[in-house]
């Protein structure tokens, strides 16, 4: 099985839901410490450059390997990979489930204006406490919905690409 988040940007919320994934991060739905969340792999560290590209978080427990995509605007990447992934599946009858999950809906407006000042206008200064704050508001949800993701995935045996736009997990 193959997990994709993906989200605006791909380096904040999709970051920290791969490493919840992955237990890189305490399995609970408290309120990360500052530090934690800095020290996320990836975490803000994403620039213009890697929009689109997949990039590998590790393999989880199961050994299902968990990867993210910046998608910008654009809301057709994600069907668009699900064609090509049920062309190749058919192509050459390979059919490892994928699962695509929407962060976005657990990004604050403190995060995207964090997100806007530090990878936007470079301004680390004012953007990274904002990205903090924000990923301090949204830990949670984002916990939730890797969970639900991870639920979702075991429950869908006949599917062979799972697209979850997903909610706000309150």
């Amino acid at each position: 099985m193959i997990y994709i988040y993906n989200d605006y940007g791909g380096t904040h919320t999709t970051a920290l839901a791969a490493a919840y994934h992955l237990k890189q991060l305490p399995q609970s739905e408290k309120t990360l410490p500052s530090d934690e969340i800095l020290n996320v792999r990836y975490f803000n560290q994403l620039t213009k450059k890697d929009f689109g590209k997949l990039i590998f978080h590790g393999k989880d427990e199961d050994g299902n390997e968990v990867y993210t995509i910046g998608r910008k605007r654009n809301k057709l990447v994600v069907p668009a990979l699900k064609e090509l992934t049920l062309l190749l599946q058919s192509k050459f009858n390979h059919h490892e489930k994928i699962i695509f999950s929407n962060t976005s809906p657990t990004v604050p407006i403190v995060m995207s204006f964090g997100g806007f000042f530090s990878r936007g206008l470079k301004m680390d200064f004012i953007g990274v406490p904002l990205l903090v704050k924000g990923a301090k508001q949204c830990c949670d949800n984002i916990y939730r919905l890797v969970e639900n993701t991870k639920q979702v995935a075991k429950d869908s045996s006949t599917e062979r690409v799972i697209i979850l736009e997903n909610k706000m997990y309150k």
